[in-house]
C-alpha cells in the first residue's frame, strides 16, 4: 500500500470573531493510498500556514514540502515516516507550525493504521483502558458575572459535572480574575469540578501566586495556561507555591519541549493538543515521560470533531486520565463536519468510537459548503 496524495482543505463560517475559538475555521488533511483507504486529520493552527507547509514545492533534500516528502510512502510507516518529514523540513520547520502540519498528517496515518487492521485506532496505538471517559464542559468565559450565571444557566439539565472558563474576560486584572471565578465557582455550585484557563496572560508571579491562593479557597481544581509557554521559570515558581493543579501543553510541540516543561516541575497536568504536538506518534511517547514524572495527562482539545475523536482515541490509550475536553461553542463546523456528533450523556460520560481507525466520517456536504479556495 502507498500514499498517492496528501490533501489540505481549509474550512472556514462566513464570519471570523477575534476570540480564543479555534473551531470558527480549521485545515482537515486527507491521506489517500492506492488501496482506496483514506485517513484523515486535523490541525488547530493558522490553516494557510498549514496548508503552504503540505503543499508547498522542495527547495532542497531539507526543505521539502510535506506532500512531496509522501507520496509513495507506505503509510504503516508511521513512526518512520516522522522522523522523515522532521528531518526534510529541517531548514523551515523543527517546531511550531511545521509541527502542526506534521501533526495533522500523523492523525491521519493512525486512522489509516486502525482501518486496514480493522481496529480503533486505540487498540493500534497500543491497546485500549476505557470505552467511555468522563467530559468537561469548556467554554470561553464571559466579561461579566451576570453573563456567568447566564452561561451556566444554558447548560442546566446537562451531565456535565465539571466545567472550564478560559481566555474571554480573563488576564485583564488579578481584581476581576478572583471575581469572575467566584461568579463561576457559585453558578455551578459547590460540587462540580471548576478549571480556569488564564490563556497565557499572566506576567507577574508574585501577583498571580496571590490570585491562585484565592482561587484555593474558591476550590479551583487546576489553572490553565497562567504564563506564555516560553516562561518556564514562571511556571516552576508558580507550581511550587500553590495547592491548585498547574497544567499547560497545548503550545507544546515535540517530546523535546515536553521533558523541558516536565523536567523543570512547571505542571501537575500536562495537556497536549494532538493537532499541535507532533500527532499521535508523540503523544504516545509523551506517556511514559510522564509516568516518570508523575504527571497526569488530559489533552486539550478545542476544535471540531476531528481533533476530538483523536483524542478520545488517544484518552482510551492512556493508562491514567481523567477528563475528555468538550468544546461547548456554537460553530457550525464543531456540529456537522463529521458524523457521529459526540455528546455527554446524563452521567457526564462521552462513549469512544469502537470502529476502526477513528470511527468517524466526514461529512461532503460540509466540505462543500465551507471550503476555502487559495
Amino acid at each position: 500500500m502507498k500514499i498517492t496524495d496528501v490533501r489540505s482543505v481549509i474550512l472556514r463560517q462566513s464570519t471570523i470573531e477575534m476570540i480564543g475559538d479555534g473551531s470558527q475555521d480549521t485545515v482537515v488533511v486527507f491521506v489517500d493510498t492506492d488501496a482506496g483507504i483514506t485517513g484523515v486529520g486535523e490541525v488547530d493552527s493558522s490553516p494557510y500556514v498549514v496548508k503552504t507547509i503540505i503543499d508547498m514545492p522542495a527547495s532542497h533534500m531539507a526543505c521539502r514540502g510535506l506532500r512531496d516528502i509522501l507520496i509513495g510512502e507506505d503509510p504503516l510507516d508511521v513512526e518512520r515516516l516522522w522522523r522523515k518529514m522532521y528531518d526534510m523540513s529541517i531548514y523551515h520547520g523543527r517546531r511550531s507550525a511545521v509541527i502542526h502540519a506534521m501533526s495533522g498528517i500523523d492523525i491521519a496515518l493512525w486512522d489509516i493504521i486502525g482501518q486496514v487492521y480493522g481496529v480503533p485506532t486505540a487498540k493500534a496505538l497500543g491497546g485500549s483502558y476505557r470505552d467511555k471517559i468522563q467530559a468537561y464542559c469548556s467554554v470561553l468565559m464571559p466579561n461579566t458575572e451576570k453573563e456567568v450565571y447566564e452561561l451556566v444557566e444554558s447548560f442546566d439539565g446537562s451531565g456535565y459535572q465539571g466545567f472550564k472558563f478560559g481566555w474571554g474576560g480573563l488576564g485583564e486584572s488579578f481584581e476581576k480574575d478572583i471575581a469572575l471565578v467566584k461568579a463561576a465557582r457559585r453558578a455551578i455550585g459547590p460540587d462540580k469540578k471548576l478549571m480556569i484557563d488564564i490563556a497565557m496572560r499572566w506576567t507577574d508571579v508574585k501577583g498571580a501566586m496571590r490570585t491562585v491562593k484565592a482561587f484555593e479557597d474558591l476550590d479551583v481544581y487546576w489553572v490553565e495556561e497562567p504564563f506564555h509557554p516560553d516562561n518556564l521559570d514562571a511556571y516552576t515558581r508558580l507550581n511550587q507555591a500553590t495547592n491548585v493543579h498547574i497544567s499547560a501543553g497545548e503550545e507544546v510541540g515535540t517530546i523535546h519541549e515536553f521533558r523541558d516543561l516536565l523536567s523543570r516541575g512547571c505542571v501537575d497536568i500536562v495537556q497536549p493538543d494532538l493537532s499541535r504536538c507532533g500527532g499521535l506518534t508523540i503523544g504516545r511517547k509523551l506517556i511514559d515521560l510522564a509516568e516518570q514524572y508523575n504527571v497526569t495527562i488530559i489533552p486539550h482539545a478545542f476544535k471540531t470533531n476531528i481533533l476530538m475523536s483523536a483524542s478520545l482515541q488517544y484518552i482510551a490509550s492512556l493508562p491514567h486520565t481523567w477528563y475528555l475536553e468538550f468544546c461547548e461553542q456554537d460553530t457550525v463546523l464543531r456540529k456537522e463536519l463529521t458524523t457521529p456528533i459526540f455528546s455527554v450523556d446524563n452521567e457526564g460520560y462521552v462513549t469512544i468510537p469502537q470502529k476502526p481507525g477513528l470511527g468517524i466520517q466526514v461529512n461532503p456536504n460540509v466540505i462543500d459548503r465551507y471550503k476555502v479556495e487559495v
